[in-house]
C-alpha cells in the first residue's frame, strides 16, 4: 500500500450538487460546476456564487480573458460563459455531422485548441472519444474506441496529452501536435489504477507529477512521471471528481468530491502547471 501524506485539509464550500471541473481564472478567482445543479460557481472566501446555465454542466476549463468554457452533457455541447455580463453561447455541438456524445472535460493547449471527452454512455461499450475544437470554429474526433475517457490534461511543456479511461482504470499518453490538432502514438501509461470504476479528473504539478482524482476511491493518487503510483491524498467522502493547483500556491490542490457535494483545499501541494 502507498503511504499516505498528512496533511490538513481545508472545507472551501459544501452543500454542493455534484461539484466538477474546477479551474482558476487568470484574476485568481476559482470555479467549479454544479453536474446536478445545473450551473457555474465562483467561490471566494465570503461567498459561493452560482450561475444558471439551463443545462448540466460537467468540466470546465478558463480561457486568458477569463470566460469559463464548459461541457453540458444534457445539452451535447461546449459553452462558455462570460462573468462580467452573464452571457452564455454556444460554440460546438456536433462533430462530423452528429451531436456530441455527453462532452465530460476539457482542456486548452498553448495555441488555443480546446481538446474535450465526450464518453457518452460508453461504461460497457467502447464507443468514447476525444475531440479537438480548433480556433477557427471545426471539431474533429482526434480518439476513439474508449470506456468512458473522463478527465484530461497536458504536460507542461504542452507537448504531450494524458487522458484517463475511467471503466478500464487506466490512464492514455500521447504526443501532441498542436499545429495540426492531432494526439499521436497514444498509449497506455498507466493501468490498474485502484478504485472503481477508476480515475477520473487530473492535474499535472510543474515537477511532473500528475494528481489524479479516482472516483470511487476516496483519493486523490499522486503518479511519478515514469508512470508509476508515488502516494496518494485521502479525500472525505468517495467520489473525488477532479482537481487544479491554485496558480497563487495559497490553497494549494483544490479537489471536488461528489459524494458529500464538498470542494476542498490540500494546502502545501504543488505548485501546478501554469496555465496561463
Amino acid at each position: 500500500m502507498h503511504p499516505q501524506p498528512i496533511t490538513p485539509l481545508r472545507l472551501l464550500a459544501e452543500g454542493l450538487r455534484f461539484p466538477e471541473g474546477p479551474a482558476f481564472a487568470p484574476d485568481g478567482s476559482l470555479w467549479c460546476v454544479e453536474l446536478h445543479g445545473g450551473g457555474l460557481v465562483r467561490w471566494s472566501e465570503n461567498e459561493v456564487q452560482r450561475f444558471p446555465t439551463g443545462g448540466s454542466p460537467n468540466g470546465a476549463a478558463v480561457d486568458t480573458e477569463g470566460k469559463i468554457w464548459f461541457c453540458d452533457a444534457e445539452m451535447n455541447a461546449i459553452r462558455r460563459l462570460d462573468p462580467r455580463s452573464g452571457e452564455i453561447e454556444t460554440l460546438a455541438c456536433e462533430v462530423a455531422g452528429q451531436p456530441l456524445n455527453k462532452p465530460n472535460d476539457l482542456a486548452f493547449d498553448r495555441a488555443g485548441n480546446l481538446v474535450f471527452t465526450c464518453p457518452g454512455d460508453s461504461r460497457q461499450e467502447p464507443t468514447g472519444y476525444v475531440a479537438c475544437l480548433r480556433e477557427d470554429g471545426t471539431v474533429r474526433r482526434i480518439s476513439g474506441g474508449l470506456y468512458f475517457p473522463n478527465g484530461l490534461g497536458f504536460t507542461a511543456d504542452g507537448s504531450e496529452l494524458m487522458v484517463a479511461e475511467t471503466y478500464q482504470q487506466r490512464l492514455w499518453r500521447g504526443r501532441w501536435d498542436s499545429a495540426r490538432g492531432e494526439w499521436l502514438e497514444p498509449r497506455v501509461w498507466a493501468a490498474d489504477i485502484q478504485g472503481a470504476p477508476g480515475p477520473d479528473g487530473m492535474a499535472f504539478a510543474a515537477d511532473g507529477s500528475l494528481y489524479v482524482a479516482v472516483y470511487g476511491s476516496g483519493e486523490v493518487k499522486i503518479f511519478s512521471p515514469d508512470g508509476s503510483q508515488s502516494s496518494a491524498y485521502a479525500i472525505p467522502g468517495r467520489n473525488p471528481t477532479n482537481c487544479a493547483f491554485d496558480p497563487s500556491r495559497q490553497l494549494g490542490l483544490v479537489v471536488t468530491e461528489a459524494e458529500q457535494g464538498k470542494l476542498w483545499s490540500i494546502p502545501g501541494t504543488g505548485p501546478g502547471v501554469s496555465l496561463f
